[in-house]
């Protein structure tokens, strides 16, 4: 149905590249269906109920994309059968959950329950917060990418890239060291690269750039990637990756990762709208720094952020007028989904830039922790340092009451002064203490069985 979409559609810009859009993610859900049905029979129900979640994911976004061009009787019967196979797919989530909390004793099983039921999941990663994690020490280089060609080596990462194994063993790395330099150029990983590492040389000193955004003709925010991410086991460390489209360019997303089992450390993401699109799976940051304004860290992923420093940026061509900025905005549509934004140990702040406005005129410069995207959008702060730029609020609405009584915004021990709970609004909850070790790295991504844990 898709394809005839995309066939028939020729001459209208955006009906074909939504179809384009839609046939590429629809492959990936049907990947990760299979893989499932892999897992399921493995006994492995953590990666089913993640691998199933991102399915979903991508279903819904066709659906979502096809929305914006739903103008002839193809696209309505296609986006009627996605209302069905998303259904469905919530049925096996739902299933699947269920299994995973209460096992082989179905009169016990009940609909997904959230943390706003008061339901916390316990997994079985023990009780203790903070992860001991990250890339390995011994990883040796494939190949080189440098400006010059010099020596053998690539021009270009994506160069590089193409030139990895497809579908390599589990164990093996495919390592690209990536000298100091300026890379102006958009970076696909394809789903069949998988464990690709890129080294660089330190933040600020290897740099990929690049500046599409949503407001170019027939792109969506996840074609703008600098850097777009669907090979498994992706790593990263010691680069720069930005989006310089401007702060009042429309969406421009500098990094965009739908690679499962993934290690991010010591790297920085630079932007304005939309910075860094963590999609779907299991993704780990830890040392990074991510700076931008409206909606920065977003997208439905099961995503850690450990030790991370996140930074607004002034937002407007006139920053000094102010704004009502979110630093997270996460699309759970779905109770079942394994899926949730987690930061642990970071500093919430704003640029040198920014806070020179903000103490400025600080009642016009609103910062709050996030807003829902989706009805079930969750989102945890824990042990974090929350500056003075972060309304007294903590959260904002995204429109409305839209999602205020299914999402999950979530707090434990944090600091700073925009930290204090007492002027929290009433649908954000403070975690019991009880609870936390719910969102530790080992429970809420199983980062135990695959992160490494010598860095």
């Amino acid at each position: 149905m898709v394809k005839s979409i995309l066939d028939s559609s020729k001459g209208n810009l955006n009906r074909s590249n939504a179809a384009a859009i839609c046939l590429n993610i629809l492959s990936n859900s049907d990947y990760r269906i299979r893989s499932t049905n892999d897992a399921l029979a493995r006994g492995k129900i953590k990666d089913a109920r993640a691998w199933m979640s991102a399915a979903f994911c991508y279903q819904y976004d066709c659906w979502s994309a096809l929305k914006y061009v739903n103008d002839t009787k193809l696209v309505g019967e296609t986006m009627a059968f996605l209302d069905s196979l998303t259904q469905h797919s919530s049925n096996a989530l739902s299933m699947m959950v269920a299994y995973d909390n209460y096992g082989e004793d179905i009169a016990a099983w009940v609909p997904p329950k959230t943390e706003r039921d008061g339901f916390y999941e316990n997994g079985s990663g023990g009780t203790e917060l903070g992860f001991n994690g990250g890339l390995p020490s011994n990883l040796k280089t494939d190949v080189t990418v440098c400006k010059d060609g010099s020596g053998g080596c690539y021009k270009t990462v994506q160069e590089a890239v193409n030139t990895a194994p497809a579908n390599a063993e589990s164990t093996r790395r495919f390592v690209i060291y990536i000298k100091e330099g300026v890379y102006e150029e958009t970076v696909r990983v394809p789903l069949e690269k998988k464990n690709v590492v890129f080294l660089g040389d330190g933040m600020g000193k290897t740099i990929i750039t690049g500046a599409l955004n949503a407001g170019m003709p027939g792109l969506t925010t996840y074609e703008t990637a600098t850097v777009g991410v669907l090979g498994d086991g992706f790593m990263a460390s010691g680069l720069t990756i930005r989006n310089t489209a401007g702060p009042d360019a429309h969406q421009a997303v500098a990094f965009r990762s739908d690679s499962d089992l993934s290690v991010i450390e010591n790297c920085e993401f630079l932007g304005n709208q939309d910075t860094l699109y963590a999609h779907s799976l299991r993704q780990f940051y830890m040392k990074c720094r991510i700076q931008g304004n409206v909606d920065f860290i977003f997208g439905n992923s099961a995503s850690v952020f450990q030790d991370c420093e996140i930074l607004v940026a002034p937002r407007q061509v006139k920053p000094e007028k102010g704004e009502n900025n979110a630093v997270t905005a996460h699309g759970r549509t779905d109770p079942a989904q394994s899926t949730g934004l987690v930061f642990q140990n970071c500093l919430i702040n704003g640029t040198d830039e920014y806070m020179r406005y903000y103490y400025g005129k600080p009642k016009v410069h609103k910062n709050f922790l996030g807003r829902p995207w989706k009805e079930y959008s969750r989102t945890v702060f824990i042990n974090c340092v929350m500056e003075a730029l972060i309304n007294p609020n903590g959260w904002m609405p995204w429109k409305g009451d839209f999602a205020l009584k299914t999402l999950f915004y979530g707090e434990f021990g944090n600091s700073g002064l925009g930290s204090i709970p007492l002027n929290r609004v009433p649908w954000s909850t403070q975690i019991p203490s009880q609870h936390v070790h719910t969102f530790s790295v080992q429970n809420f991504i199983q980062g135990d069985q695959w992160i490494p844990t010598s860095s």
